[in-house]
């Protein structure tokens, strides 16, 4: 994530229309500018609250916030992607729960607050092009950057591994999305240009090599993904009780990560059918993460091939997390010219896949996808 300053807003376009619209909405001029990415992932989906691992990187999407302070305390947002925007004191900023979008950004002053940084208020203006309910972590983006802000208004700074852990309590107790910390840490930890190998666990990373000659291409189905209702929480508690089973039979497990395919055999009947599906998928996409980052290490596109689609084939018939629309994706992605391998994005449920491409046929894998 990055602090902007005038200067770059002065050369960008797009903040340069956002600060036209600020002096329009707030009769003044804005006076500073904060950044975050949205992310994909390119492999582990729903590894994260499994405490395994996720290769993921983050995307020239993004949530981008113009500020002016206030010393009334009062905050004020608007959106330039969205019809309604909001106001609270920062004072007692969860007197009053906001609706829609401006849960993420409440709860991260919530969390702020109740951390004991001090907070501030401000006249604000966000606009983002990271595509919603999409799978790119757009909520994330906003979280990352609405903390990013909140630190430049209150002359503090959080470290940036206790700051993905305070936006991801934002979203979990605030929003209440039972998310895992891989989309706030890719939003704040990721770096231009590199993909990160996240532990889940741990909480720490390290960068995995994306061959010069490939380009990661998200291809977008429109069908919104909402991960609020039921589905996404079904999952997790699914996983859960997977892991509690192990846990029963061997003291060292705490989660499926620490599940052998071997251990998973051996009692496999004897967990219900649904509850071994999911664990199933957990355990061997938490696997498929360190192949996919091999495989790109090695430039073996061939195994990269056959990774991508084991996952996609998972989520859709052990984890259930596909539909129509990301299978005809999936189908039009797999037979476009220099498609190396493809995927679902996210949590599934809809949303986008991604794909890595010869970065000589992009433009050809784009026009055959949207065609098909």
């Amino acid at each position: 994530m990055h602090k902007l300053g005038v200067d770059c807003i002065e050369r960008s376009r797009r903040l340069t229309e956002m600060k036209t619209a600020f002096r329009a909405l707030y009769g003044a001029e804005a006076t500073l500018g904060v950044r975050a990415p949205g992310r994909v992932d390119l492999m582990g989906s729903h590894t994260d609250y499994n405490d395994g691992k996720v290769l993921t990187l983050p995307i020239n999407r993004g949530i981008w916030i113009l500020a002016r302070p206030r010393s009334d305390g009062q905050l004020n947002m608007a959106s330039l992607n969205m019809d309604a925007g909001f106001s609270f004191d920062t004072a007692a900023p969860g007197q009053h729960r906001e609706q829609d979008w401006g849960r993420y950004v409440q709860g991260v002053a919530v969390e702020l607050n109740e951390a004991g940084h001090p907070l501030h208020g401000c006249d604000a203006l966000v606009h983002g092009t990271v595509p919603l309910a999409s799978g790119l972590s757009s909520s994330a983006a906003l979280e990352a950057a609405s903390a990013t802000l909140l630190e430049v208004l209150g002359g503090f700074s959080l470290d940036p591994v206790q700051k993905a852990l305070l936006t991801q309590r934002a979203e979990n107790r605030w929003v209440g999305v039972n998310c895992g910390i891989l989309d706030q840490y890719s939003s704040i930890l990721g770096e231009q240009h590199k993909a990160l190998m996240l532990d889940c666990r741990s909480l720490t990373h390290r960068y995995a090599h994306v061959p010069s000659g490939l380009r990661i291409v998200i291809c977008n189905t429109r069908a919104p993904r909402q991960l609020s209702g039921s589905e996404y929480g079904d999952r997790r508690a699914q996983c859960e009780q997977g892991a509690a089973f192990f846990a029963a039979r061997n003291p060292g497990i705490r989660a499926l990560r620490d599940v052998s395919l071997d251990l998973f055999e051996k009692y496999a009947s004897e967990l219900p059918g649904k509850v071994a599906r999911r664990s199933r998928f957990i355990i061997e996409e938490n696997a498929r993460v360190d192949a996919l980052a091999a495989a790109l290490d090695r430039d073996d596109r061939p195994t990269i091939q056959n990774i991508m689609k084991a996952s996609f084939e998972g989520a859709r018939d052990l984890f259930e997390i596909s539909g129509p629309a990301m299978q005809c994706m999936m189908d039009a992605m797999s037979a476009a010219p220099g498609c190396v391998g493809c995927r679902q994005a996210g949590a599934g449920f809809g949303g986008c896949l991604v794909a890595i491409v010869e970065k000589d046929q992009v433009d050809a894998f784009c026009r055959s996808t949207a065609a098909a």
